[in-house]
């Protein structure tokens, strides 16, 4: 039968394809508009399992009240694309609502479209040809802060803190999370440090120093004064503050009467910071 292109038309307006596209669709589907879609949609699922073995290491993260998400694309071309912005946000404020905090809940939601957030990325991933993903969730239910950060004025943020804490002074706290996007912690404090990555930190501090050919006599201070420094860099309380004269971050806080609980630090993109 002959496709009209008025027919042609809706069903892009609908779904965002390409003409040709469109019109094949239609053409396979007899012009039934409605098996159209789901062609598209089957096709449009079939492509994304090619791309699956594709990273989505680009992107962007977004916030709404006490949640954080990190959307992954595969170049930031797409990261700044309106749509994906758009997908974003409307994905973040779900979350929040919901109250969920892994990827897998989240993915689960449904947006205000009706669709469930899995299927608008997919459907999204089909009609701009790369492979997108939900990489990170978080949502804390405490009193929170959260910090985006733009490495470019052009895109949109690429790293995300969410910070849970307890304490009256938020400035203070907006410091704590600038920390944190910049100097990228683990943990709050040591004691939330694994025993077991503390050991092989010891472990792999006394072969270094064997094969720098230190004496045995000082291996065990070596060992331990290269421990302290690692979890000097690990620990978000024994960093050295980017913007106070406090010795350490525990410090600063300590002085202000704040205490940090937990924190999110996601990062979309090429990060000097990550470990």
């Amino acid at each position: 039968m002959a496709i009209t292109p008025a027919e042609i038309k809706k069903l892009r307006d609908a779904t965002g394809v390409g003409m040709m596209d469109a019109r094949k669709a239609l053409t396979d589907a007899d012009g039934d508009f409605d098996q159209a879609v789901e062609l598209l949609r089957i096709s449009g699922a079939a492509k994304a399992a090619k791309r699956s073995d594709r990273e989505a290491s680009n992107g962007l993260v977004a916030a709404a009240g006490h949640s954080l998400i990190q959307l992954g694309a595969e170049t930031d071309f797409v990261a700044k694309n309106q749509e994906f912005v758009e997908l974003a946000e409307a994905i973040v404020q779900a979350i929040d609502a919901a109250g969920v905090d892994t990827v897998a809940e989240a993915n689960d939601i449904n947006l205000p479209s009706g669709q469930t957030v899995a299927q608008s990325i997919q459907d999204l991933s089909a009609k701009m040809g790369e492979k997108m993903e939900l990489v990170n969730v978080a949502h804390f239910d405490g009193d929170a802060h959260i910090y985006l950060h733009r490495r470019s004025k052009d895109l949109p943020p690429q790293v995300g803190v969410l910070v849970e804490y307890v304490g009256a002074d938020p400035d203070i706290v907006h410091h704590v999370a600038l920390q944190i996007a910049h100097s990228n912690p683990v943990y709050v404090e040591p004691a939330e440090v694994p025993e077991e990555v503390v050991d092989n930190e010891r472990r792999l501090a006394a072969a270094i120093a064997r094969e720098e050919g230190k004496p045995e006599q000082a291996i065990t201070r070596i060992v331990e004064g290269r421990v302290n420094g690692y979890l000097k860099d690990v620990c978000l309380v024994n960093q050295e503050p980017i913007a106070d004269q406090q010795p350490t971050v525990g410090a600063l806080l300590k002085q202000h009467g704040i205490t940090i609980t937990r924190f999110a630090r996601f990062a979309a993109g090429p990060d000097p910071a990550r470990r």
